[in-house]
């Protein structure tokens, strides 16, 4: 391929991960690929400079947590223009031989591939369901209201449909792990930094879409990520998070002055949901 790969990934008190990471990364690397790491303001910012620097990678430091893809931008947008592919990963991530290389042959056999995800696992071997279709007005609200009385429903299959076991483009890719096209990233602007947390990936997937790029699942590119039943959105503060940014996404999507109305109630329903979920989880921990 023509310029070099760079591998960007976003910490905050990430140090018990950060040099595993590195180091499976860096057996992935070919000669003149790099690696940055964005922290996001850690408290022990000592110990990680130490652990970069003893795997060779530049370490950023964010003057305040601007969320994953906001810390995202920012690297990606100091990184010099011969790097011309961006693997953009959680520090929980660990790649699996050879993954790095099956993405970059996806990537690059078609201009208008715009990014790549590779098959997820979670650390017992299970695949996680990280290549899934845009979510839409009807699926995500029947998911959102049938979802744990009845998982079943013909919404959440749909909200969570995905196929594991064959390349196949994807309305959106699951941003733990994800090699882009930086051609394709500064076209649609990047992440929205309107983001903090989730469906930062969602809406990068569907802006991508939308002018004309591809995204695709390829299951012979496999990572293992330690967090991907990680227990951090049972915390109200991160549950509240997960509900605007639920918000936002489905308000950018339909947004003319005519769905107002649509976006008033969806408003009033993600509200009530989350005051519904926060009660619960209050109770749980009383």
């Amino acid at each position: 391929m023509s310029g070099h790969l760079a591998v960007v990934t976003v910490t905050y008190n990430s140090n018990a991960e950060i040099e595993e990471f590195l180091t499976s990364v860096g057996l992935e690397l070919r000669p003149g690929d790099r690696v940055w790491v964005a922290d996001n303001g850690s408290i022990d910012r000592g110990t990680l400079r130490t652990l970069v620097a003893a795997q060779g990678a530049t370490l950023l430091e964010m003057p305040e947590n601007y969320g994953y893809g906001g810390a995202l931008n920012r690297v990606i947008a100091q990184i010099p223009t011969n790097f011309r592919h961006i693997l953009v990963s959680n520090p929980d991530v660990r790649l699996r031989p050879g993954a790095l290389a099956h993405l970059i042959t996806t990537l690059t056999e078609s201009p208008r591939v715009a990014a790549v995800g590779p098959r997820v696992l979670t650390p017992d071997g299970v695949s996680y369901p990280s290549a899934r279709n845009l979510p839409t007005l009807s699926n995500g609200i029947g998911h959102a209201l049938f979802g744990k009385v009845w998982p079943s429903n013909p919404w959440s299959r749909a909200y969570h449909a995905t196929d594991d076991t064959a390349r196949h483009p994807s309305g959106w890719l699951s941003g733990c792990c994800l090699l882009i096209n930086r051609t394709a990233f500064d076209a649609v602007d990047g992440f929205d930094d309107g983001y903090f947390m989730y469906f930062e990936d969602v809406d990068l997937g569907y802006r991508l879409g939308k002018a004309g790029w591809v995204c695709l699942f390829d299951p012979r590119g496999e990572v293992v990520h330690r967090g991907a039943h990680s227990t951090t959105t049972e915390s109200i503060t991160m549950l509240r998070v997960h509900h605007e940014s639920a918000y936002r996404y489905l308000s950018k999507r339909y947004h003319g002055w005519w769905l107002a109305p649509v976006r008033m109630a969806l408003r009033w329903g993600l509200n009530a949901r989350f005051a519904l979920i926060s009660r619960r989880m209050a109770r749980r921990h009383s």
